[in-house]
């Protein structure tokens, strides 16, 4: 996770100011850029879901995870601004395929132990991969290095964090034969869910919309004000601290409140985050911001996906993937969305503003329990 998710989806969002800055890119061309990645993240989502798996999902999992840190060496190569569309595309198929394949094997070998409450460990990778790539990016940053030598380190960092994973999530026979498990999944009728668990994936695609623009372009937003400067990466460093934490924080008040209402109240939480970037542009304001995007995305990520598992008439391969679908929709929209209105306004102010509401409406959505199948 600390190398497909929090370098391969989101280092894009510290090196984005320095790209800005080399002229590699225009604030439009940059939600451009970063909509393809969620484009690529949507497609993946489905594909995983759907998609026989021949070999078995481990074998697909490794497979996405070399091409996510190669899409990440490939964008040291700057030929313009297709190119950059093109290889972050391919970094979002690499990830959505990853993100569904692997979460549904860690919980298969947690739920087999009973230790289903485990699960939330595996997502503080997302912020060890964000805050390590931000200090990483922090320090290489202060020598005034060009954008183009950072996604080179960062390429490296996550080809470090790669090459441990054999190691830490070893093939299982009982894993790798399942060609037959993921064709009868990939046959079942979509219609097999129920009312509750679309409201489930509706509400994720609102929520991925709803934190994207913030997440995108957190340390353009820093940019934008000569006082903010400091915080043009360091935003990015406490997002991914405070996702460290939240994740078992975000289990607890859902085992305590039920899931869908612990949905509910880390929704409202990144409303007023993504709403203080742009109404508080100070220090104090934009450090809030970032606390609470990182405080709530992930864990509501996670308590998400547990809860489909548990409202899931079968293999949860098929919700899951449905709901990473949707949440990559949102997320697809929301950086064009929020650079044609940069380039109309000057500011991020009414697409985060637009942001925060969707997340609202998520959490309108999630506050009556959902029951399964």
């Amino acid at each position: 996770m600390a190398a497909v998710m929090g370098i391969g989806r989101f280092v894009y969002t510290p090196i984005l100011p320095v790209m800005l800055q080399d002229g590699l890119l225009s604030e439009v061309n940059a939600g451009f850029v970063a909509s393809s990645n969620y484009l690529g993240y949507l497609i993946g989502a489905l594909l995983a879901a759907r998609a026989p798996l021949p070999g078995g999902p481990y074998k697909f999992f490794i497979s996405a995870l070399i091409m996510s840190t190669m899409a990440t060496f490939l964008m040291v190569f700057g030929l313009g601004v297709y190119w950059y569309v093109l290889i972050r595309f391919v970094a979002g198929l690499a990830s959505a395929y990853a993100f569904v394949l692997v979460a549904n094997v860690v919980m298969q070998r947690l739920a087999e132990q009973r230790s289903l409450h485990l699960f939330p460990i595996h997502f503080t990778g997302v912020g060890v991969g964000i805050a390590g790539s931000s200090l990483l990016i922090e320090i290489l940053g202060s020598d005034a290095m060009s954008s183009t030598q950072l996604w080179v380190a960062s390429g490296i960092f996550s080809l470090a964090l790669s090459l441990c994973v054999p190691f830490l999530l070893s093939p299982r026979k009982e894993v790798l034969s399942q060609p037959s498990h993921s064709s009868i999944s990939s046959k079942q009728s979509v219609g097999s869910l129920n009312l509750s668990a679309w409201r489930l994936i509706f509400a994720y695609g609102c929520f991925g919309f709803g934190y994207v623009i913030t997440a995108t372009f957190l340390g353009a937003l820093a940019t934008l004000t000569p006082e903010l400067a400091p915080m043009k990466s360091l935003s990015w460093l406490l997002v991914g601290l405070a996702i460290m934490p939240s994740v078992f924080f975000w289990e607890k008040l859902a085992v305590r409140i039920g899931y869908g209402r612990a949905i509910a109240v880390a929704c409202v939480l990144e409303a007023i985050g993504v709403a203080l970037s742009v109404l508080v542009p100070t220090i104090a304001g934009l450090s809030a911001a970032s606390i609470l995007l990182g405080g709530t995305f992930v864990g509501i990520t996670s308590i998400g996906l547990i809860e489909a598992r548990r409202i899931a008439s079968s293999d949860p391969r098929q919700i899951v993937g449905l709901m990473t679908a949707a949440f990559g929709l949102g997320q697809m929209f929301g950086p064009s969305f929020a650079g044609y209105l940069y380039e109309l306004n000057g500011n991020f102010l009414l697409a985060s503003l637009v942001a925060a509401g969707a997340l609202i409406l998520a959490a309108l959505l999630t506050i009556k329990r959902f029951t399964p199948a």
